[in-house]
Protein backbone atom coordinates (compact mmCIF):
# COMPACT_ATOMS: atom_id res chain seq x y z
CA UNK A 1 0.00 0.00 0.00
CA UNK A 2 1.19 3.50 -0.74
CA UNK A 3 1.09 6.14 1.97
CA UNK A 4 1.28 9.81 1.01
CA UNK A 5 3.35 11.96 3.36
CA UNK A 6 3.15 15.68 4.04
CA UNK A 7 5.03 18.29 6.07
CA UNK A 8 7.21 17.01 8.87
CA UNK A 9 6.23 13.38 8.23
CA UNK A 10 7.81 13.68 4.78
CA UNK A 11 10.98 15.09 6.35
CA UNK A 12 11.18 12.35 9.00
CA UNK A 13 10.67 9.50 6.55
CA UNK A 14 12.72 11.13 3.81
CA UNK A 15 10.23 10.75 0.99
CA UNK A 16 6.81 11.99 -0.07
CA UNK A 17 5.50 8.42 -0.36
CA UNK A 18 6.06 5.21 1.53
CA UNK A 19 5.26 1.68 0.39
CA UNK A 20 4.03 -0.77 3.01
CA UNK A 21 4.00 -4.42 2.02
CA UNK A 22 1.13 -6.80 2.68
CA UNK A 23 3.55 -8.90 4.74
CA UNK A 24 3.85 -6.01 7.23
CA UNK A 25 0.36 -7.01 8.44
CA UNK A 26 -1.11 -3.51 8.55
CA UNK A 27 -4.88 -4.02 8.66
CA UNK A 28 -6.29 -0.88 10.30
CA UNK A 29 -5.30 2.68 11.17
CA UNK A 30 -4.10 1.69 14.64
CA UNK A 31 -1.73 -0.98 13.28
CA UNK A 32 -0.52 1.48 10.62
CA UNK A 33 0.42 4.03 13.27
CA UNK A 34 2.12 1.35 15.38
CA UNK A 35 4.10 0.08 12.38
CA UNK A 36 5.22 3.60 11.46
CA UNK A 37 6.18 4.49 15.05
CA UNK A 38 8.29 1.32 15.31
CA UNK A 39 10.03 1.94 11.98
CA UNK A 40 10.37 5.73 12.37
CA UNK A 41 10.63 6.57 16.11
CA UNK A 42 10.89 10.31 15.36
CA UNK A 43 7.18 10.23 14.48
CA UNK A 44 6.40 9.60 18.17
CA UNK A 45 7.61 13.14 18.95
CA UNK A 46 4.75 14.70 16.98
CA UNK A 47 1.77 15.82 19.02
CA UNK A 48 -0.61 14.06 16.66
CA UNK A 49 -0.82 12.52 13.22
CA UNK A 50 -4.13 12.29 11.43
CA UNK A 51 -4.70 9.55 8.89
CA UNK A 52 -6.91 9.96 5.86
CA UNK A 53 -8.19 6.92 3.98
CA UNK A 54 -9.64 7.61 0.55
CA UNK A 55 -9.76 11.37 1.27
CA UNK A 56 -11.65 11.03 4.57
CA UNK A 57 -10.26 11.31 8.08
CA UNK A 58 -10.07 7.83 9.60
CA UNK A 59 -10.48 6.50 13.13
CA UNK A 60 -8.05 4.06 14.75
CA UNK A 61 -10.41 1.12 14.24
CA UNK A 62 -11.04 1.81 10.54
CA UNK A 63 -9.81 -1.02 8.30
CA UNK A 64 -7.40 -0.34 5.46
CA UNK A 65 -6.52 -2.41 2.42
CA UNK A 66 -3.84 -2.47 -0.22
CA UNK A 67 -6.15 -0.58 -2.60
CA UNK A 68 -6.88 2.36 -0.27
CA UNK A 69 -5.29 5.78 -0.72
CA UNK A 70 -3.71 6.63 2.62
CA UNK A 71 -2.28 9.96 3.72
CA UNK A 72 -0.49 10.99 6.92
CA UNK A 73 -1.42 14.48 7.97
CA UNK A 74 0.90 16.05 10.55
CA UNK A 75 -0.12 18.69 13.08
CA UNK A 76 -0.64 22.08 11.48
CA UNK A 77 0.35 25.40 13.01
CA UNK A 78 0.25 28.94 11.85
CA UNK A 79 -2.22 31.71 11.60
Amino acid sequence: MNVLLFGITKEIIGSDTLYISVKDNVKDVKSLKSFLNDKYPELKKLSSIAVAVNNKYAKEEDRITIDDEIALIPPVSGG
